[in-house]
C-alpha cells in the first residue's frame, strides 16, 4: 500500500519562499509520475507542477518562472520550491503519485500568502 508522506507548507509574506517535500513509502514501480495540485477555498483543485520518473516537467500557467519541481528517484520523493509567493498561491496543497496501476493523494498541507 503506497502513502504519502508530505512536509513543508506554511504561513508567509508576499514575495517570501517555501519548500514543499512529499515521499513516497510503499512499493510502486515505474514509469511514475508525481506532482503538486491546490486547493483554494472555494475553487477547484489545480496543477501546480508535475514531474514524471524520466525528468519531464510541467507546470501551471500562474507558477511559471516561480515555482521548480525536482525528484529524487533513489528516495521516490518530489519536492516544490516555491519562490516569490503571492497571496493567490494560497490553498491546501496536495501531493500525487500516480501510475498505470495506481493513483494516491497525500493529506494535503496548508499554505497561506498574507495579503
Amino acid at each position: 500500500q503506497v502513502q504519502l508522506v508530505e512536509s513543508g507548507g506554511g504561513l508567509v509574506q508576499p514575495g517570501e519562499s517555501l519548500r514543499l517535500s512529499c515521499a513516497v513509502s510503499g512499493n510502486t514501480h515505474r514509469p511514475y509520475n508525481m506532482g503538486w495540485f491546490r486547493q483554494a477555498p472555494g475553487k477547484q483543485r489545480e496543477l501546480v507542477a508535475t514531474i514524471t520518473s524520466g525528468g519531464t516537467t510541467n507546470y501551471g500557467d500562474s507558477v511559471k518562472g516561480r515555482f521548480t519541481i525536482t525528484s529524487d528517484n533513489a528516495k521516490i520523493a518530489v519536492y516544490l520550491q516555491m519562490n516569490n509567493l503571492e497571496p493567490d498561491d494560497t490553498g491546501v496543497y496536495y501531493c500525487n503519485h500516480w501510475t498505470i496501476r495506481q493513483d494516491v493523494w497525500g493529506q494535503g498541507t496548508q499554505v497561506t500568502v498574507l495579503s
